[in-house]
């Protein structure tokens, strides 16, 4: 059990993981939505391909080569301490997604009737097909957690441990920033949703949430905890 709680956390688990996922996510855009496969695709995902073909990256296959590129190059630098046992690391990972999304959905449900007296919805919006749907929220736990947690939680811990701030004040800080962002972000843009402080801290809190099980638990397992929250909120 020791070996598997660390296992988890290493990227090249977290890689050997995504790989399926992100290809029943690509493929299935482009299988459903065929010229028009941009209307399935997550927010998060959208604007990180906006982002690189701003710098002339703009191949289908830029967003995920990214994304799959970061973790291998994170797993070759661990590679001293790489796991053993990748299939059952797999399965473990993906049980545990499963759980932590379940425990987040039961908050929701008691969260939600409160604001639900409010007139407020939690659910995200959804394309009219029930896979076309699925994608959509298996697109958002892997680019939300990657633009999130993987881009601006890291990058905003690593500044702070690198302007000499104690661990114990740069992790909660870096969480907390980066949970608001994450709320923000369903707020902005053409298709944000109107702004409401009680969906809004609802965010926050599935923000830092995901950001207790990528520190805790690893990339992998918060990208399908976010994504099995979405599905059963949307789906289920």
């Amino acid at each position: 059990m020791r070996d598997y709680l660390r296992a988890t956390r290493h990227p090249w688990s977290s890689f050997l993981f995504l790989v399926p996922l992100v290809a029943v996510y690509e493929g299935g855009v482009v299988w459903l939505g065929g010229d028009r496969a941009d209307r399935l695709r997550n927010g998060a995902d959208a604007w990180v391909r906006w982002q690189l073909e701003t710098f002339g990256a703009g191949h289908a296959f830029a967003a995920p080569m990214l994304v799959l590129g970061i973790l291998l190059l994170w797993s070759w630098w661990r590679a001293a301490d790489c796991p053993a046992d990748p299939v059952r690391t797999w399965f473990g990972m993906a049980f545990e997604g499963a759980a932590y999304a379940a425990v987040l959905w039961q908050f929701g449900q008691n969260y939600g009737p409160i604001i639900d007296k409010l007139g407020v919805r939690l659910d995200v919006p959804a394309a009219p097909d029930r896979a076309a749907r699925v994608l959509t929220y298996l697109g958002a736990g892997i680019y939300e957690e990657a633009l999130f947690r993987l881009g601006l939680f890291g990058g905003l811990l690593l500044m702070l441990r690198l302007v000499l701030l104690p661990r114990l004040i740069a992790l909660p800080l870096a969480a907390f920033v980066a949970a608001c962002g994450f709320a923000a972000a369903h707020h902005v843009g053409p298709y944000g949703e109107p702004m409401n402080a009680y969906v809004f801290l609802f965010r926050v809190i599935a923000g830092l949430y995901f950001t207790a099980l990528y520190v805790g638990r690893g990339f992998g397992v918060a990208v399908a905890a976010h994504a099995g929250y979405d599905i059963l909120v949307g789906v289920a």
